[in-house]
């Protein structure tokens, strides 16, 4: 399916699911790389045929992240997504944000305080915003997101305690869950926790961190994960095999 902003962000992820099975998206960081080297990496992220970028970062060190979601959009015939790391990660070059919020932790700025503070701009600029529990998950070491949230994540072997988390966004009328092992993850997220979460909801999964390996795209997503986010592993090693991780995805 092509993507139109007449149709949706929303609509565009739940029909890519539908025809090809999973998706496959790409994090690109404005912290690691200048505007043009981000540009350049994101073309080929579209000419291996990626279903979306995320674009955010944890830090956001530089100030140039309108510039640079803006120099993304142009190459891209794909969704681009804020994946926000802070209420500051907003703008209208995007086409819609993940309204994250981190509900596997305790710490009240980051399930409701950012949000009441992004929800205005949001709205003024008329951004899509689409719902997102953020459930991080345990994956052998710490990880930025694990530091700078100042949040424990569920342990990875208690799959029971992520399906209840994941069954309360639903209740809450989130529309995604998003599991997240972080950056720099050793494991990533258990296949049995997957498949449990994403067989007690009926919204959409993503899964991220520690993926390394199309063979891994492959398990996440035959374990029941919507999609399969992939992030610095592309920053750190040639890009060039991007299409069998997009390949790994599409089984549909």
């Amino acid at each position: 399916m092509a993507f139109s902003k007449d149709t949706g962000v929303y609509e565009y992820l739940l029909e890519t699911k539908r025809t090809n099975g999973g998706g496959f998206f790409v994090l690109l960081d404005p912290d690691r790389a200048d505007t043009q080297a981000t540009r350049d990496h994101a073309k080929r992220c579209v000419d291996a045929g990626v279903d979306a970028l995320l674009v955010g970062t944890s830090l956001m060190m530089g100030s140039s992240f309108d510039e640079q979601v803006a120099a993304i959009a142009e190459v891209s015939d794909v969704p681009v997504i804020i994946f926000p790391g802070e209420k500051g990660q907003v703008t209208k070059a995007a086409d819609a944000i993940l309204f994250l919020s981190l509900l596997s932790g305790r710490n009240p700025e980051l399930i409701i305080g950012e949000q009441v503070r992004s929800a205005p701009r949001i709205k003024s600029i008329g951004l899509e915003a689409i719902s997102t529990a953020y459930l991080l998950i345990e994956s052998g070491r710490m990880t930025s997101v694990e530091y700078m949230s100042n949040t424990r994540p569920i342990p990875s072997h208690k799959a029971d305690i992520a399906v209840s988390h994941a069954m309360a966004a639903e209740l809450f009328g989130m529309k995604m869950i998003y599991l997240e092992a972080g950056s720099g993850a050793k494991y990533s997220v258990p296949c049995e926790m997957i498949s449990a979460v994403s067989s007690s909801v009926d919204i959409p999964v993503i899964v991220g961190g520690g993926i390394r390996a199309p063979e891994t795209v492959a398990e996440k997503v035959s374990a029941g994960a919507s999609f399969v986010v992939v992030g610095n592993h592309f920053e750190d090693n040639d890009s060039a095999n991007l299409a069998s991780f997009v390949k790994a995805a599409h089984y549909g």
